[in-house]
């Protein structure tokens, strides 16, 4: 499949909305890691287009005292793939994430 071919204002416009995304998901894991914001604030954000593309494995080790060991492990029991995002998550994994860390 060819890439569609961008005139020199479209390829502004999107590196500007990458690097806006990139900084709210990164104000995001901060707020997170402060402890401002929870586990289920962020999965409740459904329509919330930083939080869908997010990857699940990044979502949960911007969760305090969670690294990449705590966070595989869980993804492994709840049955998440390494490459999941938060929008591809089923109910089940959600509620079985909540009762992890909720």
């Amino acid at each position: 499949m060819a890439l569609p071919k961008l005139t020199p204002e479209e390829k502004r416009k999107a590196l500007a909305k990458a690097q806006e995304i990139r900084s709210r998901r990164a104000q995001l894991r901060q707020e997170l890691k402060r402890g401002a914001v929870s586990l289920r604030d962020v999965l409740e954000r459904s329509d919330d287009e930083v939080v869908q593309r997010m990857r699940v494995s990044y979502l949960l080790q911007s969760l305090p005292q969670v690294g990449k060991v705590t966070t595989d492990r869980v993804m492994r029991e709840v049955g998440i793939h390494a490459n999941r995002r938060v929008q591809g998550l089923g109910k089940r994994q959600r509620t079985a994430l909540l009762e992890r860390f909720g």
